[in-house]
């Protein structure tokens, strides 16, 4: 009898972490731009959509497009982007990204490295534009470094996930 509540107990810690493993660590990737950073051009990478990207192309079932929404809140709060940027920029982008599941036949790993520098690419102008910045106008000088750093530290992000992952779903 004690064995079987032990079962269940480990069941439902198990449980509460696959839910709230992806959740946690993008929300910590959204609380690394409050690391303090004296720089005067903007060169740290959104770690946060890093991490969200991640582990939606990682693991495209756990999450529906309306988590951008919350997740997307919690980036605005912490990020100092205006309100509603990011919430809106992740939640299209969960719903390109579920449109473009639903047209792929198969996807490898360069092919979810494309999306994901597309995304990124996308998702830093659509904040330049949020934050009143055109970014037709903007200097590659100022988008470039970011992006490029954003999509080279891609790789990273999964690696992190897929470690994370094996952690949160032990087999």
């Amino acid at each position: 009898m004690a064995q079987r509540i032990r079962r269940e107990e480990d069941i439902r810690i198990l449980l509460i972490r696959a839910r709230t493993v992806p959740v946690l660590t993008t929300m910590a990737g959204s609380l690394a731009a409050l690391l303090p950073a004296v720089i005067s051009w903007p060169a740290m990478p959104p770690i946060g959509l890093l991490m969200l990207l991640s582990w939606r192309l990682l693991r495209p079932e756990i999450w529906p497009a309306w988590i951008g929404l919350p997740l997307g809140l919690f980036d605005d709060i912490f990020s100092g982007q205006p309100f509603g940027s990011a919430m809106s920029l992740w939640t299209l982008l969960l719903l390109v990204l579920d449109l473009i599941d639903s047209q792929l036949i198969w996807r490898d790993y360069w092919i979810d490295w494309l999306i994901a520098a597309a995304a990124i690419l996308l998702c830093i102008a659509g904040g330049y534009w949020f934050s009143g910045l055109d970014p037709a106008n903007v200097s590659l000088a100022v988008m470039g470094p970011q992006t490029i750093l954003s999509i080279l530290c891609f790789p990273v992000m999964v690696r992190l996930c897929v470690r994370l992952d094996r952690w949160r779903l032990p087999s």
